[in-house]
């Protein structure tokens, strides 16, 4: 009954008639009637829509409510599945770093010192995105090292990328092969990085996938043409993308900006590699920040040990638990997500241990002034210590010390001396 009497007053208030007006006045039994003719329809189908719209209204803000209750509940399932989380952002660099190329006193537009050149010849070294880099176009190159085969048997190797959007009529962003050889020199890892699409070929050759032409760990090729495996995931664009790697014995696992995306249990032991960069435009593609080190993740059976046992066996020995694999933003006291394995194995020992009480010391090497080392040193301490209090641990047992570049362990001058000296350690009190 309301809504014939909102029918009726809307046609009122429309036609401005006498007639419409008087319709108020006939109510009832004549009211349905009324809007059962042509004109009367039309109306009532506005009301109708008002009227839906104000039930849409309210579903929607019922929507929007179960929307919020549904996140919550989306945030409260990824706290408690933060372990399966954490679980993929398990890599740790290696303890002895080998190889380090920044293109830090490397000249622009030249080729870069600590590289080979294997094929093309349009390699060198600028300034993009904010960092110095290795642009690469149609080329393939490979660390310049003194021995041919120099990966050991435990080993990381990580590095930053950009592929840059291709240009209007190019037919690909920058794509990266990343390749590993074995001890007889066959192709054991080969795998092709690129953006989101690859406007060409199609969703085929996009994104991220390994094959074409590599060995499985059973000696055979992979089936089919070009014998690619495809994993969903992508370079971001015009970004820098963080890759890593991780080869221990025989286990192999690839990191895409710390989320790992590749994990064989057996795998050909890789002796070297390269990286071959091309692209149908003139930007090429760009590493930076190239790090190889030995040692590697954890083999899978070893974690079913004491997950503190390192900690409590250093201290035991050395009172002070030193570590290399609590990793900072450059120039920032932001730990990065690889981290939290290692803050996790002092986290455990100190809470089986809630009496112990340590001074946590913040390393750098000497690059930069101390007026930036010493401060920077400090508040990368007392990350780690927000970091361990957030894990548990009782903040009282618990002294942040930065000691900037001041008490180095190894020879500042070279690569792997600064590596060393970058390093927190846990001194027991």
């Amino acid at each position: 009954m309301k809504k014939y009497i909102l029918t009726a007053a809307l046609f009122a208030l429309i036609c401005g008639t006498a007639s419409a007006q008087g319709l108020l006045g006939r109510l009832g039994e004549r009211a349905k009637q009324a809007v059962e003719n042509n004109v009367g329809n039309k109306i009532e189908k506005g009301v109708n829509d008002l009227l839906d719209g104000k039930k849409k209204d309210k579903k929607d803000k019922q929507a929007n409510e179960d929307q919020e209750s549904e996140e919550a509940g989306v945030e409260a399932k990824e706290t408690v599945d933060f372990a399966e989380i954490q679980a993929k952002s398990d890599f740790k660099r290696g303890a002895n770093v080998f190889f380090e190329d920044n293109l830090n006193g490397e000249q622009m537009g030249e080729f870069p010192s600590k590289w080979d050149l294997l094929e093309g010849s349009e390699v060198e070294v600028v300034n993009i995105k904010g960092a110095k880099a290795i642009r690469m176009e149609a080329s393939r190159i490979q660390p310049l090292m003194e021995e041919k085969e120099y990966l050991p048997e435990e080993f990381t190797i990580e590095f930053d990328v950009l592929a840059q959007p291709a240009e209007e009529g190019s037919g690909w962003d920058g794509t990266l092969d990343l390749i590993m050889d074995g001890a007889d020199g066959k192709r054991v890892f080969d795998i092709r990085m690129s953006p989101e699409y690859h406007p060409y070929y199609g969703g085929e050759y996009s994104g991220i996938g390994w094959g074409w032409g590599a060995e499985n760990p059973n000696g055979n090729k992979m089936e089919g043409e070009p014998g690619r495996q495809t994993i969903n995931r992508y370079l971001k664009k015009n970004e820098w993308n963080h890759i890593a790697f991780s080869f221990n014995k025989r286990a192999f696992k690839m990191y895409l900006n710390y989320q790992r995306i590749v994990n064989i249990p057996n795998m050909i032991q890789p002796r070297s590699w390269w990286m071959d960069g091309s692209s149908d435009s003139d930007k090429g593609i760009f590493v930076t920040n190239i790090v190889m080190a030995k040692g590697a993740v954890d083999l899978y059976e070893r974690n079913a040990t004491d997950y503190s046992s390192a900690v409590e066996k250093a201290i035991a020995e050395t009172g002070k638990f030193v570590t290399n694999n609590i990793l900072f933003e450059t120039g920032k006291a932001t730990l990065k997500p690889e981290s939290m394995e290692e803050i996790e194995k002092v986290a455990d020992y100190m809470k089986k241990n809630p009496n112990a009480r340590f001074e946590v010391q913040g390393h750098t090497d000497n690059q930069g002034s101390d007026k930036v080392n010493d401060p920077l040193s400090q508040q990368r301490a007392e990350a780690v210590v927000k970091a361990l209090e957030e894990k548990g641990v009782d903040p009282f047992n618990l002294r942040a010390v930065g000691k900037g570049a001041h008490e180095p362990v190894a020879d500042n001058k070279t690569d792997e001396g600064r590596a060393k000296n970058r390093r927190v350690e846990f001194i027991k009190k």
